[in-house]
């Protein structure tokens, strides 16, 4: 006869065992869904991909587009959490910006460039919270950046912080609307690379751009 502590033990052990089939499921779709677009992508491929039947993603997720839901706002969730690191682990205004260049490359190395395009004609209520989350969240991490640099002589003080936010932002967006981008012939990763350069040189105070100078040569002997 089961006892009650066999009893316990076994439905502890079915919960992980849910929990590990459902992160999966996320973490196969979000690799699928950037490296193909994430209308190109099917239930049936992403359950072929597991080797799972469709029925048991459909245990998680009523459709596709709460599937898409939950990556999204993981996806969000980890770059909150990402953005106060780069502030807390950074030596000052400069570096941050280079932590979270080098973090978005990493991302950038395996994202197709129509993932936000298809966000937003298929899955528009999620498009809605990702650009809530990009026009609250995103443009107070800015904005405290540039702030921070000013108040550390390596941005210059004449900038209008509110404007120049505005702009930055604008430039991350526009990434994923370029048609060289979108046509595959100019990588995601070097263009937020060369805007980022843009960006910085406008900003930077002559001690700013010999730092510039410094995490570059760092990023350079890394990559070596």
């Amino acid at each position: 006869m089961e006892t009650l502590v066999t009893k316990i033990v076994s439905i502890v052990l079915a919960g992980f065992n849910v929990m590990g089939i459902k992160e999966r499921i996320q973490e196969k779709a979000e690799e699928l869904f950037f490296r193909y677009g994430i209308r190109s992508v099917t239930m049936d491929e992403i359950a072929g991909q597991l080797g799972i039947s469709k029925k048991t993603i459909y245990q998680f997720y009523s459709d596709k587009d709460s599937l898409v839901k939950d990556i999204f706002t993981g996806i969000t969730d980890e770059n909150k959490k990402k953005c106060i690191q780069f502030k807390d682990n950074s030596e000052n205004a400069v570096h941050e910006q280079f932590l979270a260049a080098d973090s978005a490359q990493e991302i950038f190395n395996n994202l197709n460039a129509s993932v936000l395009f298809d966000l937003n004609r298929f899955h528009p209520d999620t498009f809605a919270e990702f650009e809530k989350f990009k026009k609250q969240f995103l443009f107070n991490c800015i904005k405290d950046n540039l702030e921070r640099g000013i108040k550390e002589g390596l941005f210059r003080k004449d900038v209008d912080v509110n404007i120049i936010t505005w702009l930055r932002l604008e430039m991350i967006s526009g990434i994923f609307h370029n048609e060289e981008v979108v046509s595959g012939k100019t990588k995601l990763h070097h263009f937020e690379d060369v805007m980022q350069d843009f960006f910085l040189h406008g900003v930077c105070t002559e001690k700013g751009l010999a730092l510039i100078s410094k995490y570059k040569h760092q990023r350079q002997k890394k990559s070596a």
